[in-house]
């Protein structure tokens, strides 16, 4: 079942309900004081005439014919009864109604009259009757009468019986049909709804369709170009339609990074396998090379091996990122680690004068002590590459009372503008004009944010420049410290 079809039926269902509710309601409040209007004024007529009995004896208005409709459209026939029961007087509109003991309806009164058309118990009530009266239900020839009887008292002795009668025929047939209007109504209202909610929700969702075409079009064409149309409405299929853009354009540029990723992946072990390519095949075809030339070769192969493991590594630590491995967070203390990097990075090496400035404090930091001092050695390496011999690079420790900083500051030329936005991107690398080494694939930096992004600091280049480029990483202190000024560190 379509969505356009289940909110048609919504709309329709709720209408249904709608109407059903205000046509029952509005039907049984118009029928029931229909009924009444007529028990009251049977009531009426009936007061009239025991009165006149309790008082003289008889009453004129029997003799009034109410044989003809009154202004209301009721008839009303009048009766008048000895104490025995006996009929003594009726009014000239009486079409020769059987009669009985009047105290009938005193011994058991009828149900309200509208229960045979309106059965529904929470909409009924009735009219209030004096003392010593009653209502009841004739029926002759399958006609139904509504009748009330008073015992007309007088001290306290029963001096006759007056009864009211009218036919309810007339109330009867406008109730059914009433009921069969508000059906009708309801009916026709109902589809009309239906066809009106398909046109509304055929409009509504016509975003909607244009989604679908789009991505029907993209999965077959794989053009991840295309863009959906927007109208420029601020409503819910409106941002619907400006978010798929969106994403669109975060899948183009992903697709666009994996298909650079690849290539740059692919060239990367191109390279030493070449290399390790043709060392091998000179060993193959020249046996009986001299030590030297075969020990050079196996060198170069041996480093190339070692440079595509590296690269092999780093690859995959950057595919577990992305399929979202964490690291776990312990208590680091900073400076230790800081100190153990320098110290290895001194292997890296020895043309350059590494130094530590910072407080006799451990500067513990949650994270992982082994990834922390991976990416310190990241950028260790890339300050080794970048600047020239003799060159001093110092790793800072600071603390305030908001966070704890590592800085890591070369003397190199620093980086042009237009290369910042990208340091951090996988297999991006400067201008190789201002590489010592070219020997890195790029992926030093990516996997440094990683680390950083993992536990929660903040890695980025806070000053570069002609003097030398400065990398800050920062971890928030939730508890409240003392500023400390650096100094140089023995280690």
């Amino acid at each position: 079942m379509t969505l356009r079809l289940r909110l048609s039926l919504w709309y329709g269902t709720l209408c249904a309900l709608a109407l059903s509710v205000v046509a029952v309601v509005g039907y049984s409040v118009s029928v029931r004081e229909q009924y009444l209007a007529l028990d009251r004024l049977l009531v009426v007529s009936g007061r009239i005439v025991e009165n006149g009995i309790r008082t003289y004896g008889r009453s004129y208005a029997l003799e009034t014919d109410t044989l003809g409709s009154t202004k209301d459209g009721v008839v009303m026939v009048m009766r008048s009864y000895s104490p025995k029961g006996e009929l003594m007087y009726m009014s000239p509109s009486d079409p020769g109604l059987p009669h009985g003991h009047p105290d009938a309806p005193l011994r058991a009164p009828a149900p309200p009259a509208y229960q045979k058309v309106l059965p529904l118990r929470f909409f009924q009530s009735s009219v209030v009757t004096p003392k010593n009266s009653a209502f009841g239900t004739l029926v002759v020839d399958d006609q139904r009468w509504r009748r009330y009887v008073i015992r007309a008292i007088r001290k306290g002795r029963t001096v006759g019986y007056v009864e009211t009668l009218s036919p309810l025929t007339r109330l009867d047939a406008a109730a059914l049909n009433m009921a069969r209007l508000l059906a009708q109504l309801v009916l026709f209202s109902v589809l009309a709804v239906l066809l009106i909610g398909w046109w509304v929700a055929g409009a509504a969702l016509r975003p909607v369709a244009r989604l679908i075409d789009a991505a029907r079009a993209i999965s077959q064409s794989h053009d991840l170009t295309s863009r959906v149309q927007t109208t420029g409405n601020r409503d819910e299929l409106g941002r619907l339609a400006v978010t798929f853009n969106d994403m669109l354009g975060s899948l183009q540029a992903a697709w666009k990074s994996q298909q650079r990723f690849v290539g740059d992946a692919s060239h990367e072990l191109r390279a030493p396998l070449t290399v390790m390519r043709g060392n091998l095949e000179l060993l193959r075809r020249h046996p009986h090379l001299p030590e030297a030339d075969r020990g050079e070769m196996l060198g170069e192969i041996e480093r190339e091996t070692s440079r595509m493991t590296r690269l092999v590594e780093d690859l995959l630590l950057l595919a577990r990122s992305d399929a979202g491995a964490t690291l776990q967070r312990l208590d680091v203390p900073l400076r230790d680690v800081a100190l153990e990097a320098l110290r290895d990075a001194r292997q890296l090496s020895a043309h350059h004068v590494f130094e530590l400035w910072a407080a006799d404090e451990l500067y513990t930091v949650q994270g992982d002590k082994d990834r922390l001092k991976q990416l310190l050695l990241i950028l260790l390496d890339n300050a080794v590459k970048y600047s020239p011999a003799g060159s001093t690079i110092t790793v800072e420790l600071l603390r305030s009372p908001a966070q704890t900083v590592l800085l890591v500051r070369d003397q190199g030329s620093g980086i042009p503008a237009a290369d910042l936005p990208h340091v951090f991107e996988r297999f991006y690398r400067a201008d190789p004009a201002r590489q010592r080494d070219s020997g890195g694939a790029g992926l030093g930096l990516s996997i440094a944010q990683w680390i950083a992004d993992q536990l929660d600091a903040r890695l980025e280049v806070s000053e570069t420049g002609p003097g030398g480029t400065t990398f800050s990483l920062a971890f928030d202190v939730p508890e409240t410290v003392g500023n400390h000024l650096p100094q140089p560190a023995q280690d």
